[in-house]
């Protein structure tokens, strides 16, 4: 039995009438009969969509029943309006209006008249909207009166004039607002989406509703209509040549740009021509007519940029007739032009966005090229075979994107080429393709190129779609070993199993077709399968994992009949060759393609093992092989079922028990989160059949059900699925000892996670069982002990597998318990390790569930605060942890106190971090933008902020030293001067290497301390004479101290970047609605600013950017623009700063300029990724200036500092594409930087260079050196960073020249190496064409000299 999915419940939101319509509903309604009326009343009475849906079907089948009198009826009519008012109130995802235009389609003709007039009252008052934020209901009404819906069609025809008025106005207003709100880009965001409305309601007006614009009554330069499609075409191209607008309104808008000249122009066939003038720039004002020219003067007379060019290509392949070549020779002209651009254009547009719409719009060119060949056009077919210039310098392109970075790119290269074949296939539709020199050239050289080269096995699949396998395969019969040998690459494995899907698939329809119908199968395993079966049982780990996964299910998938004959080859050898650690062996193959096909439903498991074709000895043998995958293969096979509600039999529970008892300790992480993973779908099974169970067992009256089944016993098995659980918990509870290793307890807590969620308790299900009846006082302390493991990930199992079970876990504690764990918290919490804190901050958490922890634990609570809130309606976690929360600040406020009069102390005895932890854990318990206690929140949030300047303040001065590692500090400022001196008095360097392994002690008064260090006597003497004293001795050293700063730098900045998601999104009138304020926030951003700039730590700053991030992040969301603004005013003030080198700038030049490029970091990451991303080109313009050496410098700094912040920017993932377009310029700045004088600059050119080389090669992975996986070919590299080519040129004849300079001495130019380095990593392709100027020959000579 399969049990179907449930499908996902449609939410409908109901409509409701006014009281007007109701009373007029009611005013023609009958009791005794029901009528148009009492249906609509009863309809709007109904508060759930999908019933209302169900009422509005039967509308129509009570309208054709009423006579064609009835068409005078005044319910009909009154009935009508309210339909129509209804339609044009319902949103435009509502279901419920697609039903009723569906309904209303059906309408009688004699009715139609009266609903016409209905509607257009409604669309009357719609038009007549002045609000521009509410134009977009409007539109989107006009958009769905379009699609589909007479009614709404012949409404649009009558209001025809006044929808036209509607549209110019509302694209100007949009337009209006949009710059009136400019830098506000949520408002903005909003307006965009609306134009881009508008403008596509617009072409839907001109497409759909062709017969009101043509003809030549509106043609006269009088009508309204023919004045009205002007301005819309002037607004569309206007909206076109504006760049501050979304890509997707400026390709929008060369799309309308073209139908609307297309509706408008006259003669037709001129059209072709006009476009071609526009994108060729010939600007022959004479020939355009001058209603063209007035309103598209700007495209007429100005240079058109890259931009606009492409989008006008997109308009004219989309919106004109290519079909059959429709538009004769113009079109032919036109067409070529179109490639023409695009391939030029190509060289220019490097930016992500653009990127892709060119690859795209270059296929669209193919489609339409195929589409507009047909026979009797030969000028077309000489420039469009496989020989002519235009597919060369396409197929070039083909070439240099099929490995792009993005992944469209290489999708759209791969249409291109198919494409391109298509088209050739088509032109020499007479001759032979095996024959045609064109694709003998063709495959020779695509065979050539090197297996790593990824755009060779898409290209291939293309071909074999052309030519057939077996054309290929008489080329070179090893071809399926090649690609299966590739396969032990990830990042090739998924294009290699495309390929061989694709050459496999169709040899099979080959050989079916052909003649050789019942020999066929053995030579096509001999091909395909038996290459495969020797490298699962002796290929490495990665191969076979690879072939697995990537191209053994497809393989079963297309010859399911094969899996017998890959058994029985299997089965013979699998008892001599078992396999190693290291190979799966027959036994290891055996396991892994019983697990695929099980998984994908091509084989029961009962059926192969009662046939005798696998033992459960053999299982048994994989479930426990040293071979790590074998073992993982054989338990998939018993958890992975492509029925999700199979019944779990009991051979394989026994199997599953056997297999925990002796892998839950697995050394290797990807095994351990494997083996949940299986066991997960095994307990979801469980589940799912159970379900299916407890139904049989209620419906046993059908006995045929069970007759003969070996399901007769649906209570049976359900006893048998709750003793295996039962029995598997007891093992993993006992695998959880004091002692055990941290693998045994992450696989333990992480299976009985999955028990107790997959089991959870549902309404109006039953469950075959309960985690929480399995547990008792002794497991309870069993997992609060997991508290203790110095893992993080095992506290957090611990702890969510504690609040899964909460209500039974609490009810086993007693109160003394409870406060023997509050103590142990608040103990941890001021530990020296710091683990021991991350132990307390759970532990906290934990209890702060509990209803009576205020009672029990908190009584010395009371002390500090009196007042304690004893309202028991509040929800018990959150005044649990406000009280919590309060205990820990005021312990903290006091040891800041403390760690003022002495920071070796506070390292020592108190170090404050572990308490801010356990605040920072606390606060990620809460929903923090609900929480009900707002006024007791405030004074927490404002004094959690004081506290964090506070201890900031203390510990700040050791992570700003200029050698915070221990060493003395260098630093003169006068601000922190002081405080330094006193904290050096404590901690004296010594400029000894054995000053690390040395521990000071410590009195707590350091007056002995500090007298012994005066005589410098040695420390062994001091250690004595301290040891006989009785007072409190404390051991500390350097690293004690710098632990201590830096961590508590990390805490308070990860609190602040916390509080900081307080703020609310919505600008407020009141400053009550949020729990910290405007001012607040920007001390905030002021303190992240000051502490990334000046803080030495890698430790403190790193962690202070985690915290700003937050920060950057919040103020991007917000509606106020003065906050929203802040990111861009605290960079132009970085930058200036930087620019400045003012000798007083407190900025680092060394540790490779320490929080600076994190601080620019984080504001640039906070830019919207789909939006112009101004900051970031402003930004990146700013540093190139500074990065590229000038004649005279005034100082090296600020050059310094924009090479490091370069560097960190362009290893930034999140900037993702968007940096790419500066990658050549970065080069010529880190190879220029190189020739400095000044060592600093050379190191960060140096770094720079080498995050430039990994950006755009990729991240080596292997030891090879002549490996070409992080290379690239000349042609591909110089396409993508063209302007490189003359740099890389000019400065090898640089260093050439100083090479064979008249000097005795050999002088070496300090940028050979980097020169040498990225040549070095291009090479020749096969594919290398004659269309290209970037060839790599004249480098050659200067190499060579």
């Amino acid at each position: 039995m399969v049990l179907k999915k449930k499908k996902k419940e449609i939410q409908v939101d109901a409509f409701s009438l006014d009281c007007q319509q109701l009373e007029k509903l009611q005013g023609f309604s009958k009791a005794e009969e029901q009528n148009l009326a009492s249906l609509l009343l009863h309809c709007a009475q109904l508060s759930n969509g999908i019933q209302q849906i169900q009422c509005i079907k039967q509308i129509m089948p009570l309208v054709k029943a009423m006579d064609q009198n009835s068409a005078c009826d005044p319910m009909l009519k009154a009935c009508l309006e309210i339909l129509g008012e209804t339609y044009f109130s319902l949103n435009m995802k509502n279901p419920l209006k697609k039903v009723l235009a569906s309904s209303l389609n059906g309408l009688p003709e004699w009715f139609m008249t009266l609903a016409v007039q209905s509607f257009v009252c409604c669309l009357r008052e719609e038009l007549k909207t002045t609000d521009v934020y509410l134009y977009r209901k409007v539109l989107d009404n006009l958009a769905s009166c379009m699609e589909d819906f007479n009614l709404g069609r012949a409404s649009i025809t009558n209001l025809f004039e006044e929808v036209l008025q509607f549209l110019q106005k509302a694209l100007l207003d949009i337009q209006e607002e949009n710059r009136s709100n400019n830098g506000n880009r949520i408002v903005q965001t909003r307006l965009m989406h609306d134009l881009l409305m508008a403008i596509k309601v617009a072409m839907m007006l001109v497409q759909k509703l062709q017969e009101n614009i043509q003809g030549s009554l509106w043609k006269s330069h009088e009508s309204f209509v023919w004045q009205s499609m002007c301005n819309l075409l002037k607004s569309s191209s206007d909206f076109l040549m504006d760049e501050t607008l979304l890509q997707t309104v400026q390709t929008t808008s060369g799309l309308a740009f073209i139908l609307f000249t297309k509706a408008m122009y006259e003669p037709a066939e001129e059209l072709p021509s006009l476009v071609s003038d526009l994108l060729c720039g010939s600007r022959k004002l004479a020939g355009m007519p001058a209603w063209f020219v007035n309103n598209c003067g700007a495209l007429c007379t100005e240079q058109l940029s890259d931009s606009v060019l492409l989008f006008l290509c997109h308009g004219a392949l989309a919106m004109l007739d290519w079909k059959s070549g429709s538009m004769g020779e113009n079109g032919e002209k036109l067409l070529l032009d179109i490639a023409s651009v695009l391939l030029s254009l190509s060289s220019e547009l490097k930016e992500s966005s653009m990127a892709t719409s060119l690859s795209r719009i270059l296929a669209i060119w193919t489609n339409s090229a195929l589409a507009a060949l047909i026979p009797d056009s030969p000028n077309l077919k000489v420039k469009l075979n496989g020989n002519s210039e235009v597919v060369g310098k396409l197929l070039e392109y083909v070439y240099t994107h099929w490995e792009h970075p993005l992944d469209a790119v290489r999708h759209q290269s791969k249409l291109i080429f198919r494409n391109l074949l298509q088209i050739h296939r088509t032109i020499i539709a007479a001759s032979d393709e095996k024959s045609d020199p064109f694709f003998a050239r063709l495959t020779r050289r695509l065979l050539s190129l090197e297996w790593h080269v990824k755009g060779k096995y898409a290209s291939l699949a293309c071909l074999v779609e052309c030519l057939g396998t077996e054309n290929i395969l008489q080329l070179d019969r090893s071809i399926p070993v090649q690609i299966l040998n590739v396969m032990n690459d990830q990042s090739l494995a998924p294009y290699a199993s495309d390929l061989l899907e694709t050459m496999f698939t169709n040899h099979k329809v080959q050989f079916t077709s052909g003649s050789q119908k019942s020999t066929w199968i053995d030579q096509w395993h001999d091909v395909w399968v038996s290459p495969l079966l020797q490298i699962l049982c002796e290929g490495n780990h990665d191969q076979t994992t690879y072939i697995i996964d990537y191209y053994l299910p497809k393989l079963l998938r297309c010859s399911p009949d094969s899996l017998s004959y890959m058994i029985r080859i299997l089965q013979a050898s699998a008892d001599a060759n078992l396999g190693s650690w290291s190979t799966r062996g027959a036994l290891g193959a055996l396991m892994a393609c019983l697990r695929t096909a099980r998984a994908h439903g091509h084989l029961e498991l009962s059926n192969i093992m009662s046939r005798g074709l696998v033992s459960t000895e053999s299982i048994k043998q994989g479930l426990v092989h040293q071979h790590n995958q074998v073992c993982i293969d054989a338990l998939g096979l018993l958890c992975e079922t492509h029925r999700s509600t199979e019944i779990v039999s009991v051979e394989e529970m026994q199997l599953i028990l056997f297999f925990i008892t002796y892998n839950l300790n697995s050394q290797s992480p990807s095994v351990r989160q494997q083996i949940c993973s299986l066991l997960r779908k095994l307990f979801c099974r469980i589940r799912e059949s159970s379900q299916v169970l407890y139904k049989w067992e209620q419906n046993k009256t059908k006995q045929e059900l069970f007759e003969d089944s070996p399901k007769r016993n649906p209570l049976g098995i359900l006893q048998k699925y709750q003793d295996f659980l039962s029995s598997l918990c007891d093992r993993l509870f006992e695998a959880l000892f004091p002692g055990s290793s941290h693998p045994t307890r992450f696989s333990a807590l992480s299976i009985l996670g999955s028990v107790a969620e997959i089991f959870s308790v549902q309404k109006g299900q039953e469950q075959v069982f309960r985690l929480d009846q399995e547990i008792n006082s002794a497991r309870v302390r069993t997992l609060i002990q997991c508290f203790a493991s110095t893992f993080e990930e095992v506290k957090v199992l611990a702890f969510e597998l504690l609040m899964k079970l909460r209500d039974v876990v609490f009810s086993l504690q007693d109160s003394e318990s409870l406060d023997l764990l509050f103590q142990a918290a608040m103990d941890l919490s001021t530990s020296t390790k710091p683990y021991d804190c991350v132990t307390a901050s759970y532990l906290l958490n934990f209890l702060a569930y509990h209803e009576d922890l205020q009672h029990i634990c908190l009584g010395k609570w009371i002390k500090h605060n009196p007042q304690m809130n004893e309202d028991t309606s509040v929800g018990t976690v959150e005044k649990n942890i406000l009280a919590v929360i309060k205990l820990l600040l005021v312990n903290v406020e006091e040891e800041i106190f403390q760690a003022k009069k002495s920071l070796l102390q506070a390292a020592a005895s108190f170090p404050m971090y572990g308490r801010v932890h356990c605040i920072n854990g606390a606060l990620q318990q809460l929903p923090l933008n609900n929480l009900m206690f707002v006024t007791e929140w405030k004074q927490i949030v404002a004094r959690l902020i004081l506290m964090s300047y506070e201890l900031s303040a203390v510990v700040s001065p050791v992570v700003q030293s200029s050698s915070p590692e221990g060493l003395i500090p260098m630093d003169i400022d006068s601000e922190t001067a002081d405080r330094l001196h006193m904290i050096l008095k404590e901690i004296q360097p010594q400029d000894t290497n054995d000053y690390f392994m040395q521990a000071k002690m410590l009195k707590e008064h350091c007056k002995i301390q500090s007298e012994k260090l005066a005589e410098h006597k040695p420390m062994e003497n001091i250690c004595t004479e301290m040891r006989g004293k009785e007072s409190q001795i404390c051991d500390v050293t350097a690293q004690m101290v710098l632990v201590c700063c830096w961590r508590s730098m990390k805490e308070v900045s990860l609190l602040l970047g916390t509080l900081c998601k307080l703020l609310p999104t919505q600008a407020s009138s009141e400053p009550s609605h949020g729990l910290i304020t405007v001012e607040q926030v920007k001390n905030i951003g002021d303190y992240f600013k000051h502490h990334l700039m000046q803080s030495r730590h890698r430790g403190a700053f790193e962690l202070a950017y985690a915290g700003f991030v937050q920060l950057t992040e919040t103020l991007s969301r917000c509606n106020s623009e003065s906050l929203r603004k802040m990111p861009e005013q605290w960079l132009r003030c970085v930058l200036e700063e930087i620019k400045s080198c003012d000798p007083s700038s407190t900025l680092c030049a060394t540790r490779r300029s320490a929080g600076i490029p994190f601080y620019i970091q984080a504001l640039l990451a906070s830019e919207p990724k789909k939006g112009k991303m101004d900051l970031l080109k402003m930004t990146i313009k700013e540093l190139m200036s500074l990065a590229s050496p000038s004649s005279e410098p005034p100082s090296a700094i600020p050059q310094v500092h924009a090479l490091n912040i370069l560097r960190a920017l362009f290893r930034d993932t999140r900037l993702g594409e968007n940096i790419m377009p500066y990658v050549a310029d970065g080069i010529q700045a880190a190879i220029l930087g190189f020739t400095s004088p000044i060592w600093a600059v050379r190191n960060s050119s140096t770094l720079l260079f080498s995050a430039l080389i990994t950006r755009i090669f990729g991240v080596k992975r292997g030891k090879d050196e002549n490996s070409k996986k992080n290379r690239m070919t000349g042609a591909e590299f110089f396409s993508r960073f063209p302007s490189l080519y003359p740099f890389l040129l000019k400065q090898l004849e640089v260093v050439a020249n100083t090479l064979n300079s008249e000097d005795e001495e050999l002088k070496i130019h300090p940028s050979l190496f980097l020169l040498l380095l990225i040549l070095g990593k291009l090479y020749p392709s096969p594919m290398d064409g004659t269309y290209s100027a970037l060839s790599m020959a004249p480098f050659v000579p200067f190499i060579i000299r």
